[in-house]
């Protein structure tokens, strides 16, 4: 089939790729210098199967910033991978980008069945549906994790899409097509379930890190073992000895602003556990800034801004509350991130030599262990006990 796919950020760029195994795939995206990497077989993200894929793989997929050829050969799907940042002010979803691109679609290719992978508020499609007057705008939830999307996608937990319908499931058998995982559950619902299924299943995520944090937060006030603690708790099977590695708080592209949309979405609704999942992540944010200022450090080395292994993005990082909180009570805080060329990030001085930053540094913050730092132990704070993400 002929599938356009818009927007080329880790979402986008792994459906397009698992899509274009087996169909004709054009990639819409704005930034030229994605374009061109994508066009060369080079990923422009870190991402193992990604990379491999483009480099190795028979894709048909050309990448392009012409909105008018991306969508000029009369596709049969458009997918819509747009980002939906969380807008603090009105508790909701900046969804402008999104319907700018709806609004693309409807105009270059009208008729065309239009997969939003986007993450939406619960009652979106529908009312999106009504104002531009379409029945073809289709909500499909992603479940994937930055560094390992496309490998999500080849071995993904279930698809889902929001219409139960031919055309929804004709998408869905070219998702199960593509993947390498047998027997994948496939489910057709409603949109407004399907757009609920992904802010419940995020914020529980989200409520898992939290819980395993508060856990820890209690073990070290308290002077106990964390990891013991947690390897009992694992061992009852409904519990499971999974995610539950502590941490400096929950970040990233998906779980802040997924968290404070769900807790929008129950503004009329009784509840006590969802708007406490938010606050509990402030928390334990201020608890790890409280610790390193007990020490009265000189100078706070963050290394890497990442936070988790095999990642190049550090969006909604939870480090950058910590410093915020740490330069406002006069600590320099300096930074090692290879990924970050600049010589300063947000006024933070970047050092680019990790021995310097080492030296430089009086402790050294670290979400993640890595064998790099082993040999200045003694500095690093760091609450990571199973050295995994």
């Amino acid at each position: 089939m002929k599938i356009a796919v818009v927007g080329l950020g880790y979402v986008g760029l792994s459906n397009a790729v698992l899509l274009a195994q087996h169909n004709e795939v054009r990639a819409l995206e704005i930034i030229e210098e994605k374009v061109d990497l994508i066009n060369q077989g080079i990923s422009p993200i870190s991402d193992e199967y990604i990379e491999d894929y483009l480099k190795n793989k028979d894709l048909t997929i050309e990448a392009t910033a012409d909105p008018a050829y991306a969508y000029g050969n009369d596709p049969d799907y458009v997918v819509i991978a747009a980002p939906t940042d969380y807008d603090e002010l009105e508790n909701h979803f900046d969804t402008e980008a999104l319907e700018s691109v709806i609004e693309d679609v409807l105009k270059h290719a009208p008729g065309t069945p239009i997969i939003v992978k986007s993450t939406v508020p619960v009652g979106y499609t529908d009312n999106i549906s009504k104002h531009y007057e379409t029945e073809d705008i289709i909500f499909s939830p992603e479940f994937l994790r930055e560094g390992q999307a496309l490998y999500d996608n080849l071995y993904p937990s279930r698809i889902i899409l929001g219409e139960e319908s031919e055309r929804a499931q004709v998408f869905a058998d070219l998702l199960v097509e593509g993947a390498l995982k047998e027997d994948i559950p496939v489910l057709l619902m409603d949109a407004t379930e399907a757009e609920a299924v992904k802010l419940f299943s995020n914020t529980y995520l989200a409520l898992r890190v939290s819980y395993f944090n508060e856990l820890d937060t209690y073990a070290e006030v308290k002077g106990l073992d964390t990891k013991q603690i947690i390897d009992g708790v694992g061992l009852d099977p409904r519990i499971g000895g999974h995610y539950n590695n502590p941490s400096f708080g929950y970040g990233g592209y998906c779980l802040p602003k997924d968290t404070k949309q769900l807790a929008a979405n129950y503004k009329d609704v009784p509840n006590n556990l969802i708007r406490a999942i938010v606050k509990s992540n402030a928390t334990r944010k201020n608890f790890i800034a409280q610790q390193i200022l007990k020490e009265e450090p000189e100078v706070v080395g963050i290394y890497r801004l990442t936070m988790k292994t095999g990642s190049d993005n550090f969006r909604q990082a939870a480090i950058f509350d910590i410093m915020k909180e740490l330069r406002g009570e006069g600590i320099e805080v300096v930074i090692y991130e290879p990924v970050v060329e600049e010589e300063t990030y947000d006024k933070y001085e970047v050092m680019k030599d990790l021995d310097q930053f080492k030296e430089k540094s009086s402790i050294i913050l670290a979400n993640r262990i890595e064998e790099e730092l082993k040999d200045v132990a003694e500095k690093v704070y760091t609450r990571d006990i199973y050295e995994e993400n």
